[in-house]
Protein backbone atom coordinates (compact mmCIF):
# COMPACT_ATOMS: atom_id res chain seq x y z
CA UNK A 1 0.00 0.00 0.00
CA UNK A 2 1.46 3.37 -1.01
CA UNK A 3 1.31 6.48 1.16
CA UNK A 4 -1.40 8.10 -0.95
CA UNK A 5 -3.61 5.04 -0.40
CA UNK A 6 -3.47 5.23 3.38
CA UNK A 7 -6.76 6.32 4.91
CA UNK A 8 -7.47 7.90 8.27
CA UNK A 9 -9.09 5.75 10.98
CA UNK A 10 -12.09 8.13 10.90
CA UNK A 11 -14.08 9.84 8.16
CA UNK A 12 -12.17 13.10 7.66
CA UNK A 13 -15.09 14.84 5.96
CA UNK A 14 -17.30 14.09 8.94
CA UNK A 15 -14.52 15.18 11.29
CA UNK A 16 -14.10 18.51 9.51
CA UNK A 17 -17.84 19.06 9.83
CA UNK A 18 -18.16 17.95 13.46
CA UNK A 19 -15.60 20.40 14.87
CA UNK A 20 -16.94 23.85 15.74
CA UNK A 21 -14.36 26.61 15.38
CA UNK A 22 -14.37 30.16 16.71
CA UNK A 23 -11.96 33.08 16.73
CA UNK A 24 -12.02 36.08 19.07
CA UNK A 25 -9.77 39.02 18.22
CA UNK A 26 -9.15 41.39 21.10
CA UNK A 27 -8.85 45.16 20.87
CA UNK A 28 -5.47 46.35 19.66
CA UNK A 29 -4.07 49.46 18.03
CA UNK A 30 -2.85 49.49 14.46
CA UNK A 31 0.84 48.67 14.41
CA UNK A 32 0.71 46.90 17.78
CA UNK A 33 3.39 44.27 18.32
CA UNK A 34 0.85 41.62 19.35
CA UNK A 35 -2.79 40.76 18.78
CA UNK A 36 -4.87 39.33 21.67
CA UNK A 37 -6.60 36.24 20.30
CA UNK A 38 -8.66 33.24 21.37
CA UNK A 39 -8.86 30.20 19.13
CA UNK A 40 -11.64 27.80 20.15
CA UNK A 41 -12.55 24.28 19.05
CA UNK A 42 -15.43 22.10 20.23
CA UNK A 43 -16.54 18.57 19.36
CA UNK A 44 -18.98 16.03 20.80
CA UNK A 45 -17.63 12.49 21.23
CA UNK A 46 -19.53 9.28 21.84
CA UNK A 47 -18.10 8.64 25.30
CA UNK A 48 -18.52 9.74 28.90
CA UNK A 49 -17.04 12.83 30.52
CA UNK A 50 -14.99 10.54 32.77
CA UNK A 51 -13.49 8.63 29.84
CA UNK A 52 -12.77 11.83 27.93
CA UNK A 53 -11.09 13.30 31.01
CA UNK A 54 -8.96 10.17 31.34
CA UNK A 55 -7.90 10.43 27.69
CA UNK A 56 -6.93 14.09 28.14
CA UNK A 57 -5.01 13.74 31.39
CA UNK A 58 -3.46 10.27 31.59
CA UNK A 59 0.13 9.87 30.51
CA UNK A 60 -0.50 6.38 29.14
CA UNK A 61 -3.33 7.54 26.86
CA UNK A 62 -2.04 10.92 25.64
CA UNK A 63 0.44 9.40 23.14
CA UNK A 64 -2.37 7.35 21.58
CA UNK A 65 -4.08 10.43 20.17
CA UNK A 66 -1.93 13.52 20.88
CA UNK A 67 1.74 13.15 21.80
CA UNK A 68 3.94 11.80 24.61
CA UNK A 69 3.73 14.12 27.61
CA UNK A 70 6.19 13.93 30.49
CA UNK A 71 6.25 15.65 33.87
CA UNK A 72 3.70 15.98 36.66
CA UNK A 73 0.16 15.97 35.32
CA UNK A 74 -1.37 17.50 38.43
CA UNK A 75 -2.24 20.92 39.82
CA UNK A 76 0.96 22.96 39.98
CA UNK A 77 2.93 20.37 38.06
CA UNK A 78 5.17 21.15 35.11
CA UNK A 79 4.79 19.13 31.90
CA UNK A 80 6.49 18.85 28.53
CA UNK A 81 4.87 17.79 25.24
CA UNK A 82 7.42 15.89 23.19
CA UNK A 83 8.66 18.09 20.36
CA UNK A 84 6.31 20.91 21.30
CA UNK A 85 5.36 23.17 24.19
CA UNK A 86 5.79 22.79 27.92
CA UNK A 87 4.00 24.50 30.75
CA UNK A 88 2.41 24.44 34.18
CA UNK A 89 -0.99 23.11 35.27
CA UNK A 90 -2.57 26.25 36.75
CA UNK A 91 -6.12 24.97 37.35
CA UNK A 92 -7.58 21.48 37.55
CA UNK A 93 -11.15 20.46 38.41
CA UNK A 94 -11.59 16.75 37.57
CA UNK A 95 -13.38 15.63 35.51
CA UNK A 96 -14.58 18.92 34.07
CA UNK A 97 -11.79 21.37 33.31
CA UNK A 98 -8.14 22.30 33.45
CA UNK A 99 -5.97 25.24 32.46
CA UNK A 100 -2.30 25.12 31.52
CA UNK A 101 0.31 27.55 30.34
CA UNK A 102 1.59 26.83 26.85
CA UNK A 103 5.25 27.87 26.69
CA UNK A 104 6.89 27.65 23.29
CA UNK A 105 9.61 29.62 21.53
CA UNK A 106 9.93 32.05 24.41
CA UNK A 107 6.21 32.94 24.34
CA UNK A 108 3.57 32.06 26.93
CA UNK A 109 -0.07 31.48 26.03
CA UNK A 110 -2.82 29.51 27.76
CA UNK A 111 -4.86 26.42 26.95
CA UNK A 112 -8.21 25.85 28.68
CA UNK A 113 -10.01 22.53 28.33
CA UNK A 114 -13.63 22.01 29.42
CA UNK A 115 -15.70 18.82 29.34
CA UNK A 116 -19.45 18.52 29.67
CA UNK A 117 -21.97 15.73 29.28
CA UNK A 118 -24.27 15.82 26.26
CA UNK A 119 -27.20 13.57 27.06
CA UNK A 120 -26.49 10.17 28.59
CA UNK A 121 -23.91 8.81 26.18
CA UNK A 122 -21.80 11.65 24.81
CA UNK A 123 -19.47 14.39 26.00
CA UNK A 124 -18.32 17.69 24.57
CA UNK A 125 -14.65 18.71 24.54
CA UNK A 126 -14.02 22.43 24.24
CA UNK A 127 -10.48 23.79 23.92
CA UNK A 128 -9.53 27.47 24.02
CA UNK A 129 -6.02 28.61 23.16
CA UNK A 130 -5.58 32.24 24.17
CA UNK A 131 -2.88 34.85 24.44
CA UNK A 132 -1.04 37.56 22.58
CA UNK A 133 -0.10 36.46 19.07
CA UNK A 134 2.84 38.37 17.54
CA UNK A 135 1.32 40.70 14.95
CA UNK A 136 3.67 39.50 12.23
CA UNK A 137 2.66 35.88 12.82
CA UNK A 138 -1.05 36.78 12.94
CA UNK A 139 -0.82 38.73 9.69
CA UNK A 140 1.01 35.87 8.00
CA UNK A 141 -1.00 32.88 9.23
CA UNK A 142 -4.05 34.03 11.20
CA UNK A 143 -5.65 31.53 13.62
CA UNK A 144 -4.74 28.53 11.47
CA UNK A 145 -1.17 28.55 12.78
CA UNK A 146 -2.40 26.90 15.97
CA UNK A 147 -5.88 25.95 14.81
CA UNK A 148 -4.84 23.31 12.27
CA UNK A 149 -2.59 21.66 14.85
CA UNK A 150 -5.49 21.42 17.28
CA UNK A 151 -7.72 20.13 14.47
CA UNK A 152 -5.23 17.29 14.01
CA UNK A 153 -5.39 16.60 17.76
CA UNK A 154 -9.20 16.48 17.68
CA UNK A 155 -8.95 14.07 14.76
CA UNK A 156 -6.56 11.99 16.85
CA UNK A 157 -9.05 11.93 19.72
CA UNK A 158 -11.86 10.81 17.40
CA UNK A 159 -9.63 8.03 16.09
CA UNK A 160 -8.55 6.95 19.56
CA UNK A 161 -12.10 6.78 20.90
CA UNK A 162 -13.10 4.50 18.03
CA UNK A 163 -10.26 2.12 18.87
CA UNK A 164 -7.63 3.38 16.41
CA UNK A 165 -4.61 4.83 18.15
CA UNK A 166 -2.53 7.16 16.00
CA UNK A 167 1.00 5.73 16.27
CA UNK A 168 2.26 4.13 14.11
CA UNK A 169 -0.59 4.78 11.67
CA UNK A 170 -0.32 8.56 12.00
CA UNK A 171 3.22 8.86 10.63
CA UNK A 172 2.20 7.17 7.41
CA UNK A 173 -1.19 8.85 7.16
CA UNK A 174 0.20 12.36 7.61
CA UNK A 175 2.02 12.00 4.29
CA UNK A 176 -1.08 10.87 2.41
CA UNK A 177 -3.21 12.86 -0.02
CA UNK A 178 -6.11 12.50 2.43
CA UNK A 179 -4.11 14.13 5.23
CA UNK A 180 -3.08 16.97 2.95
CA UNK A 181 -6.70 17.55 2.02
CA UNK A 182 -7.67 17.50 5.70
CA UNK A 183 -5.07 20.14 6.57
CA UNK A 184 -5.99 22.25 3.55
CA UNK A 185 -9.69 22.22 4.40
CA UNK A 186 -9.03 22.79 8.11
CA UNK A 187 -6.91 25.84 7.24
CA UNK A 188 -9.70 27.14 5.01
CA UNK A 189 -12.19 26.64 7.85
CA UNK A 190 -9.97 28.74 10.11
CA UNK A 191 -9.86 31.42 7.46
CA UNK A 192 -13.66 31.55 7.47
CA UNK A 193 -13.70 31.58 11.28
CA UNK A 194 -11.30 34.54 11.23
CA UNK A 195 -13.64 36.45 8.93
CA UNK A 196 -16.54 35.73 11.29
CA UNK A 197 -14.33 36.95 14.13
CA UNK A 198 -13.78 40.29 12.44
CA UNK A 199 -10.71 39.85 10.20
CA UNK A 200 -10.87 41.43 6.73
CA UNK A 201 -11.93 38.67 4.34
CA UNK A 202 -9.14 39.02 1.80
CA UNK A 203 -6.42 39.07 4.46
CA UNK A 204 -7.96 36.13 6.36
CA UNK A 205 -8.28 33.90 3.31
CA UNK A 206 -4.76 34.76 2.15
CA UNK A 207 -3.45 33.84 5.61
CA UNK A 208 -5.32 30.53 5.37
CA UNK A 209 -3.51 29.80 2.09
CA UNK A 210 -0.16 30.50 3.75
CA UNK A 211 -1.13 28.24 6.65
CA UNK A 212 -1.87 25.45 4.19
CA UNK A 213 1.51 25.92 2.52
CA UNK A 214 3.21 25.85 5.92
CA UNK A 215 1.59 22.59 7.02
CA UNK A 216 2.14 20.94 3.64
CA UNK A 217 5.78 22.03 3.51
CA UNK A 218 5.25 24.12 0.40
CA UNK A 219 6.08 27.64 1.48
CA UNK A 220 8.84 29.76 3.08
CA UNK A 221 9.54 28.62 6.63
CA UNK A 222 7.37 25.57 6.14
CA UNK A 223 7.74 22.51 8.27
CA UNK A 224 9.45 19.45 6.86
Amino acid sequence: MTDDQVTAPVDVDRQLHEVRRGVTIGAHEAGAAAVPTIVELSEVYATTVEDLWDACTTGERLPRWFAPVTGELRLGGRFQVEGNAGGVVEECEPPHSFRVTWEFGGAVTWVDVALEAVGDDAARLTLRHSGDTPAEMWDQFGPGAVGVGWDLAFLGMASHLTGHNLPPEATQWEQSDEAKRFMREAAAAWGRAAVEGGSPEQAALAAAERTTAFYLGEGPGAAG
